[in-house]
């Protein structure tokens, strides 16, 4: 069973139903004691980085538990942001702090903030969450933050917006994408199955 923390940021019912397309049985998870006998956990994300850490806090010692024992943690969106330090959006708001490193914010400029739609990211490092996929393939962003890890190791995708982001992070057992793989097409889907794959070695 792939766990789904339900901590009130919405947008659960899209991941679970992709999860369950590729081939997964997936739940939505509102009690931290659940992530014990899942797995593997994903990290949704939606709204500001204060408020979601805000409500995350009792997952916190059960996320970090569930990643120190070895179950393969997939964030997204925001889910990608929270796993740092801290962000720009919620300054004195500590993160996960799974990784080095916080978010800021796009300069905006001649670009729209946020940074919404479709984009291509290129592969910077080799991930078995990225298996199948191609440099200029197109996935689904809306985000007005991005992160910025000091280990530039862990790095395993970049996008273009005005300025090179990660868009994808792996080290280990832990991923992120900062974009919507459920809301992604069939590309989406592909890092969705590669991610159940993960969850089943």
């Amino acid at each position: 069973m792939i766990a789904v923390i339900d901590y009130g940021a919405g947008n659960l019912r899209s991941i679970v139903n992709g999860l369950a397309k590729v081939g997964a049985k997936a739940a939505i998870v509102d009690e931290p004691s659940r992530l014990s006998k899942a797995d593997a956990v994903v990290l949704p994300g939606v709204g500001s980085f204060g408020d979601a850490m805000a409500k995350l806090l009792p997952f916190k010692p059960a996320i970090t538990d569930a990643i120190s024992s070895g179950k393969p943690f997939l964030g997204l969106c925001l889910g990608e942001q929270i796993i740092f330090q801290k962000s720009e959006e919620s300054p004195g708001v500590k993160g996960l702090g799974l990784f080095n490193g916080g978010c800021v914010r796009f300069k905006g400029g001649k670009l729209k903030v946020p940074h919404m739609g479709w984009n291509t990211i290129e592969k910077t490092h080799r991930t078995p969450l990225l298996e199948g996929i191609e440099d200029g393939e197109y996935f689904y962003f809306v985000h007005s933050y991005y992160v910025k890890p000091k280990d530039k190791r862990i790095i395993a995708a970049e996008t273009d917006y005005g300025v090179r982001f990660p868009s994808v992070i792996a080290k280990g057992n832990v991923f992120a994408t900062q974009f919507h793989p459920e809301k992604s097409g069939d590309r989406g889907l592909k890092i969705l199955k590669n991610f159940v794959r993960i969850a089943r070695k």
